[in-house]
């Protein structure tokens, strides 16, 4: 492909999540030949991990915390912003796992979009893409019969065959070879299907699992208002070195690779857990997505619905390391790379998808 008719892909990293997600793509769409144009939202830990990848990208805009308008405010401020830096590029095409300023930007600039997402349950723009990604354990949504690619497996397949396990990850946090080690995110406070009784489990747990002498926390806050909250809350657990909380930003795949079980607010790190058979366990209590029920019914997941299911569900023990099983590989980035390319060459998805 020549440079006069390279053409241009818009990747929007609007999450802390999308970055491993959309590195192995950035990769694989450059090999074909195809120009990557990156820009990101400075929101939970998305810029630290952009540098830690050394991601050439532009970041605008930030998180507007829970208050529904100004969330609503926000994401119009940063379309508006988004629209001034891609307006003189051009992208060919523009792909999000869920940005809705981007999807307001191409709206206005006329740009053909991809929207990928994996819960199906959160809160919908009235714009619509042009294409929608999802996991095949989702349906296809109405309207989108003919215009939707379900890939197989889980987002988090598309990026687990890179990831290389690092040793060193307990020594750098100070905790012994005998230690069992259990991470543990927070719920997404400020997200609108936040449910309050996550935090109550949450909180629970921490207190169950702080009990047990051989046992020490990973403690990985969402951004630094709720580092700064959990530093408070438990004070005392983190002076006595029961829970640990990085200093810096980690990759988090290798920190739960580290961990003889994980218990989390739901998301990513579920289903990263979850996709390389780390016991996990989820507090979540928005309604449950079809990838997590999915998970829960195959016995990946365990889903903690009520205080008295913490100490009668959650396993406390060593796990022995299986180092081939995130190595392996799966067919979900080649799909989605595949649907891309199509769309960027045809206009339309591949055949069968």
């Amino acid at each position: 492909m020549s440079l006069s008719t390279q053409k241009k892909i818009w990747i929007d990293l609007d999450n802390s999540p999308h970055v491993p997600f959309f590195i192995p793509i950035i990769e694989e769409l450059k090999n074909k030949g195809y120009e990557v144009i990156l820009s990101a939202r400075d929101s939970y830990q998305v810029s630290d991990l952009v540098k830690f990848h050394n991601l050439s990208c532009s970041v605008t805009g930030r998180h507007w915390g829970k208050h529904r308008l100004l969330k609503v405010v926000g994401t119009c401020a940063r379309s508006v912003s988004l629209i001034k830096m891609m307006g003189g590029k051009r992208p060919d095409l523009a792909v999000s796992h869920g940005s809705r300023s981007q999807l307001l930007a191409t709206a206005i600039l006329r740009i053909p979009s991809v929207m990928m997402y994996d819960y199906e349950f959160v809160a919908r723009s009235p714009l619509q893409p042009s294409w929608v990604f999802m996991p095949d354990c989702l349906p296809k949504p109405a309207g989108f019969e003919q215009r939707a690619l379900r890939y197989p497996g889980l987002k988090e397949d598309v990026y687990l065959p890179r990831f290389r396990p690092d040793p060193s990850i307990r020594s750098q946090l100070g905790l012994s070879p005998d230690d069992i080690v259990v991470t543990m995110r927070p719920p997404a406070t400020e997200a609108h299907y936040h449910n309050p009784e996550s935090e109550l489990l949450f909180d629970a747990a921490i207190r169950h699992i702080a009990q047990n002498e051989n046992v020490r926390i990973i403690l990985l806050p969402r951004n630094e208002r709720q580092g700064v909250a959990l530093r408070k809350t438990w004070k005392q657990l983190i002076e006595d070195r029961k829970i640990v909380l990085p200093e810096h930003v980690m990759d988090g795949l290798n920190v739960i690779w580290s961990s003889d079980l994980v218990i989390s607010g739901g998301g990513t790190m579920n289903r990263e857990a979850a996709a390389v058979g780390i016991p996990v366990y989820s507090v979540f209590r928005g309604r449950i997505g079809a990838v997590d029920q999915n998970l829960s019914n195959t016995g990946r997941l365990v889903l903690l619905e009520r205080v008295e299911d913490i100490p009668a569900k959650i396993v406390l023990e060593r796990r022995p390391q299986i180092h081939g099983e995130a190595a392996k590989q799966r067919p979900a980035l080649p799909c989605i790379i595949k649907g891309i390319v199509s769309i960027l060459e045809t206009g339309q998805l591949p055949p069968n998808s």
